[in-house]
């Protein structure tokens, strides 16, 4: 496997809808390759494994040399290039939210399921002896999946915050967000926010109240503009948010607001947009 230059110090943009490059193929879905502190991580993986795979060509990103993947939750447009990235990579550690039954794999207590003694033996899950630990399959059978359900340090100075959407439509939605604590502050990689891109940002200021930049979907595609301005509000004046780099999700009226708000802190992060994680990122 290729090591990574520890120089670059950056992120690329492999998948998305709207962006410049014409030799890249606009998608709807989300998918960034992170390289920081020596590591290259693939932060989602798109919606269809031949866009990504072109994508990643066009922008010769090589996916065989990844240190790992951050799959932030189980919509398909995030995790639709997973199979891709595993035909190149098959042993690839991957990051993902454990949920009860999730596709990613889980494992339960025997003890979630009522026991009944009086029953026959043949009526019994396993013979009225199930294992300690329930292990349940993923839909990608022998991927390196590590389950995540509580924010950890994966590697130095890198973390990945879990939480747990109570928004109508993504009740109980475990998602993963890449936070990396930069010289600067911390810089945010975020899937789709469906926690709310705010309690996102909360939960990074427990880590280093400096939020340098954010970079990915917010979840705004469908808010009315009262909804996106407590938004762009909270990210401007409540938590000082230097740089800001929305996609995917976050809505053609949140653009708008929040380069309104954010001026030329404001960084395009189209399809095939690449950005240094620096003290002004260009």
């Amino acid at each position: 496997m290729a090591s990574a230059d520890p120089s670059k110090v950056q992120i690329t943009i492999l998948y998305d809808a709207f962006g410049k490059d014409s030799a890249m193929q606009k998608d709807w879905g989300y998918a960034a390759l992170v390289e920081y502190g020596g590591k290259r991580i693939l932060f989602d993986t798109g919606n269809n494994p031949e866009v990504l795979a072109q994508n990643a060509k066009a922008k010769s990103i090589d996916l065989r040399s990844l240190d790992f993947v951050v799959m932030s939750h189980r919509h398909g447009d995030h995790m639709g290039g997973l199979a891709y990235v595993l035909k190149v990579n098959p042993k690839v550690k991957i990051y993902a939210p454990k949920e009860g039954f999730g596709v990613y794999g889980a494992d339960l207590p025997s003890s979630f399921f009522r026991k009944d003694p009086s029953l026959a033996s043949e009526q019994r899950y396993y013979g009225g002896a199930p294992p300690d630990v329930m292990r349940f399959g993923s839909a990608w059978p022998g991927a390196n999946f590590q389950l995540v359900d509580k924010t950890i340090e994966i590697a130095p100075d890198i973390y990945l915050i879990s939480l747990v959407s109570d928004k109508p439509g993504t009740l109980e939605l475990h998602e993963l967000s890449l936070a990396i604590k930069a010289p600067n502050g911390m810089v945010l990689v975020v899937g789709c926010s469906h926690p709310g891109i705010d309690k996102i940002v909360e939960s990074a200021s427990a880590i280093d109240p400096r939020i340098h930049l954010i970079v990915g979907g917010f979840h705004l595609v469908m808010a009315g503009d009262a909804d996106i301005q407590k938004i762009v509000t909270a990210l401007h004046e409540t938590f000082s948010v230097q740089y800001i780099a929305p996609g995917h999700c976050t809505g053609e009226p949140a653009f708008t607001a929040l380069k309104k708000a954010f001026g030329d802190r404001y960084l395009f992060a189209g399809l095939g947009t690449t950005f240094a994680l620096s003290t002004s990122p260009n």
